[in-house]
């Protein structure tokens, strides 16, 4: 005789069945790679801050576990931190990375030029006053364009402190720099006033910044307009036409300064990566090469890009940096 089971006990029977074969053996391991991925993606985000230095609030950008080396992205003229975006996360995995903006630029006070020094000597001490900040005792400088100058700053300041150099389209020798800017910077060094002030200008206009993103790009569709345009919507705030006309009067302090770049260079040999945009009509490859007679252990990289390499070789450009820098 068959004997029937309620409906009720039938359905947990069977609910109790089904979800014995369907539901998989718990692991008490599961949580951890959650916990490590999530660990691994907080260490590579980018975060934003401001700290006070000298009473101006300056702007930077950080990534990446302090624990790891330190490297430092000092950006070039117009731009700011802004044009590492796409290089921080590639590099936030090996290293602690913080790109500043200085004072002027990016996202760091901009007063006028009557309230504040605009020199390169200026410039680097809010960069060091940032550094000192944060605790940072050794790092590696990655400097572009305007960054040579602080950089190399810091570094004849703090030699012990700079364990290498990533040079990337920046100058410290007179062959390397184009007719472009000899054609603005030496009659502006020669004698400042109205006539020597209108070609200055020039490399303030919206068409030569965004001629500085493309000009020499391997495809030009592949550079956003992002640049430019955040770019010059900081450069056409009223009054900053005159403080970076005073820098660029000033960078003529940087090339007074070259000789004993060199020396310190010599006389150190920090370990340095260059990687040069061969197309770049302001800084141009003779610039580069000039690094080897001073740094003659120096790797140099030739990049299919002008003044500005980002855009399209961040892949590289993190390897690059990777290889020669990153603890094993």
């Amino acid at each position: 005789m068959t004997t029937r089971l309620p409906l009720f006990h039938a359905v947990s029977i069977a609910a109790v069945l089904i979800a014995t074969t369907l539901t998989p053996p718990t692991s008490t391991h599961a949580a951890a790679p959650v916990a490590a991925s999530k660990k691994a993606a907080s260490m590579t985000q980018t975060t934003y801050h401001y700290a006070t230095v000298n009473g101006r609030k300056v702007f930077y950008r950080e990534a990446g576990d302090p624990s790891l080396p330190t490297i430092i992205l000092l950006h070039g003229f117009p731009t700011s931190s802004f044009m590492f975006r796409d290089l921080i996360p590639q590099l936030a995995g090996k290293f602690h990375v913080i790109a500043p903006d200085y004072i002027g630029f990016g996202q760091s006070d901009a007063p006028s030029a009557t309230e504040f020094d605009y020199s390169f000597d200026n410039l680097t001490t809010h960069v060091t006053g940032l550094i000192d900040q944060l605790g940072l005792k050794s790092y590696v400088l990655y400097m572009q364009d305007y960054g040579g100058p602080v950089g190399f700053r810091i570094f004849t300041q703090r030699p012990d402190a700079v364990k290498g150099f990533v040079i990337q389209n920046t100058n410290a020798y007179m062959e390397g720099v184009g007719d472009p800017p000899k054609l603005v910077f030496l009659p502006l060094w020669a004698h400042r006033d109205a006539k020597s002030e209108e070609g200055a200008r020039s490399f303030l206009q919206a068409g030569t910044t965004q001629f500085q993103y493309t000009v020499g790009a391997k495809n030009p569709d592949a550079i956003s307009p992002d640049n430019w345009t955040h770019d010059q919507a900081l450069l056409d705030r009223p009054g900053t036409d005159a403080y970076q006309l005073n820098l660029l009067e000033n960078y003529k302090t940087n090339v007074a300064l070259y000789d004993s770049w060199h020396a310190a260079f010599r006389q150190h040999s920090p370990k340095t990566l260059i990687l040069w945009g061969k197309h770049d009509p302001f800084f141009i490859e003779a610039g580069a090469t000039a690094f080897l007679r001073d740094l003659p252990k120096a790797k140099l990289v030739w990049l299919d890009a002008g003044h500005f390499v980002l855009d399209e070789n961040a892949a590289t450009v993190a390897a690059e940096i990777k290889a020669e820098f990153a603890t094993k």
